[in-house]
């Protein structure tokens, strides 16, 4: 395995996302406590949180909004 990715994420409900990775680990992550600062304050409605989608290796929102792969996995 080269770098970390996420390979597929589903919205739980409430800031949880549940991600897989392809170093064959899933979990869910829970947001909540980690939506501060600027670039992150549009998530912390939900309605616009869960709608996030896939771009490279990590889950991106439109504004630009994301966390490292690597960050996620230790969550």
């Amino acid at each position: 395995m080269d770098f970390l990715e996420v390979t597929k994420a589903n919205y739980v409900g409430g800031h949880k996302i549940h991600l897989w990775f392809n170093n064959n680990v899933d979990k869910i992550v829970n947001f909540e406590g980690l939506l501060q600062g600027e670039a992150f304050a549009p998530l912390r409605d939900e309605n616009y949180f869960k709608n996030f989608h896939i771009a490279y290796n990590t889950i991106e929102w439109d504004n630009g909004a994301d966390f490292a792969p690597e960050y996620l996995l230790a969550q």
